[in-house]
């Protein structure tokens, strides 16, 4: 959402995980298709899993 100049993205993503019952693939689903991001993006958070997920992972072990 920084990518994206979205204002207080920390609240809206302490607003979703907050005194909830859980965070799951439905309310994910629902709070990514509200984000005023282009399309694509949407779709790119949309298909990302915790399996296949590595962030930053390999970058930082070629520093090594």
């Amino acid at each position: 959402m920084r990518r994206y100049n979205i204002e207080n993205a920390y609240d809206k993503l302490k607003e979703l995980t907050r005194g909830q019952s859980g965070i799951n693939r439905a309310s994910l689903q629902t709070f990514i298709a509200t984000l005023d991001i282009p399309d694509s993006e949407k779709q790119r958070l949309l298909q990302l899993r915790p399996d296949t997920y590595t962030g930053k992972a390999t970058e930082l072990a070629k520093r090594i």
